[in-house]
C-alpha cells in the first residue's frame, strides 16, 4: 500500500552504481560479495541468510543491466562465478558453440 512522502522522516536520493565505481578492475568477485559491495560493506562480512539473500535478489538485475561492461570466468564443476569490470585489455573470448551454458 502507498505511503505518503512525510511518513518518513529520512528521504535519500536514489543511486544506482557503475561497475568502475563499485569493483576493483584487478579483481573478480562473486555475486554475494558484489551484494555486499553494492551495499557499502566489506566483499567478506558476514551476513545473516535473510540479508543475504535480499542484498543478492537486488544484485541480480545490476548484473543484467551492465552485463556489457562485465567479464565472467569459466567456472569450473561446482564453483561460484566470478565477475570483473571489462577492461580494454582483456581478451574475452567468444563463448564456444559446444560450452556447457
Amino acid at each position: 500500500m502507498p505511503r505518503p512522502k512525510d511518513a518518513f522522516e529520512t528521504l535519500y536520493p536514489y543511486r544506482l552504481y557503475d561497475p568502475d565505481e563499485v569493483l576493483d578492475p584487478e579483481l573478480m568477485y562473486t555475486v554475494p560479495e558484489i551484494a555486499r559491495l553494492l551495499q557499502g560493506l566489506d566483499p567478506d562480512v558476514e551476513l545473516d541468510a535473510d540479508t543475504e539473500e535480499r542484498v543478492v535478489a537486488w544484485t541480480i538485475p545490476w548484473l543484467m543491466v551492465h552485463a556489457d561492461e562485465l567479464v565472467i570466468n569459466d567456472p569450473v564443476g561446482d564453483e561460484p562465478g566470478y565477475f570483473g569490470v571489462e577492461a580494454a585489455d582483456d581478451e574475452a573470448e567468444t563463448i564456444p558453440d559446444d560450452a556447457d551454458t
